[in-house]
């Protein structure tokens, strides 16, 4: 079992747990993720470490409640326990001075964004981070942002924050004015992280981008998660989750994505119906 040190609401549906895994907590690098599940019966989901501190010996999660396990999690409070946690997974983030970098995070991608830019920045990095969402009540991480930040800019859809548009015409505007921009990362849903890639491949700019395919072990066992990249078959969970922008093919990760749709809502649903008889006893 692994105590849950503190439990906060970043935003809604967004929430920001600490685990106690001193294990993790001292070997993880950016851009690597752990496999959970929050009790023995339930399933495992892989969520990235946004965070940690080895001194205290926790990790932190940053979870968006979209789905049956994770609004699960996120009913979680702090002194409760998940049942199982395994990693550090993945590769981790390939690091180096490349001059300018842009860290760009769409929505809950910013939690995966924020520990690439710590990282970029102490490589000594010219940092430039975008982060965006669909309102300023979904924004995250701005403060925490700012802090890595040489410079640092809020995207929002609908304008009630920051600047009114997306991240990719935040990116285009500061390549239209000469920055020159020697590396970008994109993390956040499939449609955005598709769009960095366009906005990035006529200028010959190296882009990194995170990928969220379905996972099931983490350790390239069971082939759930495999992607197209350069034509070329991968798995996420080993080879990645980072891979070369205008190699992946997105149209192929995003119709994998949707394969379980069915039963994801019929989960959903069922756990709905469960909470609602909770909340009437």
């Amino acid at each position: 079992m692994y105590k849950i040190v503190s439990a906060i609401f970043l935003a809604e549906n967004i929430k920001k747990i600490e685990i106690e895994a001193p294990r993790i907590a001292k070997k993880r690098k950016a851009g690597q993720f752990v496999m959970l599940r929050v009790n023995e019966n339930g399933e495992r989901v892989p969520l990235t470490i946004a965070g940690s501190d080895p001194e205290k010996g926790t990790i932190s999660i940053i979870v968006q409640g979209m789905g049956k396990t994770t609004r699960e999690l996120n009913s979680k409070e702090a002194g409760d326990t998940i049942s199982d946690i395994v990693g550090p997974l993945g590769t981790p983030s390939h690091i180096e001075n490349f001059g300018t970098a842009v860290s760009i995070g769409g929505g809950v991608g910013t939690a995966i964004a924020y520990p690439t830019a710590v990282a970029l920045k102490e490589a000594g990095n010219y940092v430039i981070t975008i982060n965006g969402a669909r309102t300023k009540d979904l924004v995250i991480l701005e403060n925490e942002m700012k802090a890595v930040s040489d410079e640092a800019y809020i995207t929002t859809d609908d304008g009630s924050y920051g600047f009114h548009g997306f991240v990719t015409q935040k990116l285009q505007e500061l390549i239209d004015s000469g920055k020159k921009i020697d590396f970008v990362l994109a993390i956040g849903p499939i449609p955005m992280m598709k769009a960095v890639a366009e906005v990035t491949r006529p200028y010959g700019i190296r882009t990194v981008v995170s990928l969220n395919p379905v996972m099931i072990d983490g350790t390239g066992m069971c082939g759930g998660c495999r992607v197209t990249v350069g034509g070329e078959t991968r798995f996420a969970c080993v080879d990645g989750p980072e891979f070369d922008a205008h190699q992946v093919d997105f149209r192929n990760l995003s119709d994998r994505n949707k394969l379980y749709l069915a039963e994801e809502k019929q989960s959903n649903e069922t756990f709905s119906h469960r909470c609602r008889l909770g909340d009437r006893n």
